[in-house]
């Protein structure tokens, strides 16, 4: 398998090197030049059919800032557009149902109807995740529920599904960021998640907070407080994620376990979207800080914080737990720690370079070379003392799965899982590490007033 992919990977490589990858795409497509998991990660978030999916790859002809975001931006709003015909339905036709295509759409000017108009599907939502098929909506709701209201039910599941699809599309096109049109595209998925959230959680009885953190000398932190009813102290659970992930990325999938009696904080990686400084060692400062708020957050319990995280945020996991005496376990997917700082280049497209420059601040490529060797935490491992449970697919594609091994065996009190015959951060088994590590993280904080959540509900119906 390796042997036949490495003519792609030379000729992704010399597209790279000779700056001719939009010359190129103009031909064979985007798909070449985006990173092997990239369908079944979006398709993931939004529910999305992969065939589909796969051929809308296909047909986006450019990594152009302009004409990348101008094909996806018009799947997502389309599916804006749907999801307010299917509310405008819902609501009767009530003049009020706000415009999900206005760039300008305010929260705080809507939650209140939205949250009564789709209330009736926020947990069947929240339990299952957006839908590939439109039948498996009609088939859910039949299995869930009872009798009565389905009709209704229906149709709210159908306004927050299409509601999903378009942020994710929207995720797409500010792949992988930085740029003036892709910050638009990110900014307009983010402001769809804001008004989403701000009427659905409160139907699962959950309470949603924006943060921002001051930190001394860079960047504030941002992030989403999520909190459980009851005045608590809870116990908490920060999660970031990698390159150009993103919040509302994270915060979907996590809605399944609102049960748990945890909180969540929310956050994205330093250098990324919501961060104009670039991302190094320096960075640390940013999540230590982070975890010092949540400590002094009475609501929180000092003495009971997690951190997980994914990609590159995995990394920043690994090097919290090895250096934060506040953290009581961890959990680091896919995360690089020094191996994939130190391998080769070959096969990765021009559009991730471009990505990794900019997130770190590079000036040219021995630059980027420089900075990212600088981020190994190698002689960090033994420092890792508390619980660490280190997850990735036995066969990362994207950073060096020998980075998860390296890190399980050489940290003090740490338990390796590897996924056989899966990718990076193991996204072939997406929803089962999830619920291996709510389970996990439920042992570890000793959470018990909703511990047997996760295995009430068993895996989700996609």
């Amino acid at each position: 398998m390796a042997e036949a992919r490495l003519p792609q990977k030379f000729f992704v490589t010399a597209c790279a090197f000779t700056r001719s990858t939009n010359v190129a795409a103009r031909f064979v497509g985007a798909a070449p030049f985006l990173p092997a998991l990239f369908v079944l990660r979006y398709a993931n978030m939004g529910g999305l059919d992969h065939a589909s999916f796969a051929r809308q790859i296909r047909d986006a002809r450019s990594f152009r800032d302009d004409r990348w975001c101008r094909h996806w931006n018009a799947i997502a709003e389309a599916h804006a557009r749907r999801a307010a015909d299917f509310l405008r339905e819902l609501a009767g036709g009530d003049s009020a149902v706000p415009d999900l295509t206005d760039p300008n759409l305010a929260a705080a000017e809507h939650s209140d109807g939205l949250a009564a108009w789709i209330a009736p599907a926020a947990e069947l939502f929240a339990d299952h995740g957006p839908q590939a098929d439109p039948r498996t909506i009609v088939e859910l709701v039949e299995e869930h529920v009872p009798s009565g209201d389905r009709e209704r039910i229906t149709l709210a599941f159908r306004v927050i599904d299409a509601w999903v699809k378009a942020i994710t599309y929207y995720q797409v096109s500010a792949f992988p960021g930085h740029d003036p049109q892709r910050m638009q595209a990110y900014r307009r998925s983010r402001n769809l998640f804001d008004i989403l959230v701000a009427a659905m959680l409160p139907a699962l009885g959950l309470t949603v907070e924006k943060v921002e953190i001051p930190v001394v000398g860079t960047d504030s932190a941002h992030g989403y407080l999520i909190l459980p009813p009851g005045p608590g102290p809870h116990a908490v659970v920060l999660t970031t994620n990698g390159l150009e992930g993103t919040v509302q990325e994270l915060a979907i999938p996590q809605l399944r376990y609102r049960e748990s009696g945890m909180a969540m904080f929310l956050m994205e990686m330093p250098g990324s979207y919501a961060y104009t400084d670039s991302m190094g060692p320096q960075s640390e400062a940013i999540y230590h800080h982070v975890i010092e708020h949540l400590a002094s957050d009475t609501r929180l319990d000092a003495d009971r914080i997690a951190m997980v995280g994914v990609s590159f945020g995995g990394y920043w996991t690994a090097r919290m737990a090895a250096t934060s005496d506040r953290l009581a376990c961890a959990i680091a997917c896919g995360a690089p720690t020094h191996r994939s700082f130190h391998g080769g280049a070959l096969g990765t497209p021009q559009i991730i370079l471009h990505a990794l420059a900019n997130t770190v601040g590079a000036a040219h490529p021995i630059d980027l070379i420089s900075r990212l060797r600088a981020l190994s935490i190698r002689d960090r491992y033994s420092d890792i003392t508390i619980p660490l449970l280190v997850i990735n697919g036995d066969h990362d594609t994207l950073l060096d799965t020998q980075d998860s091994r390296d890190l399980a065996a050489a940290a003090g009190n740490a338990t390796l899982l590897l996924y056989p015959d899966d990718d990076h951060c193991a996204m072939g088994h997406y929803r089962q590490w999830l619920d291996h590590s709510q389970l996990w993280l439920l042992e570890h904080l000793a959470v018990t007033d909703a511990g047997s959540t996760a295995r009430r509900r068993g895996p989700s119906r996609r």
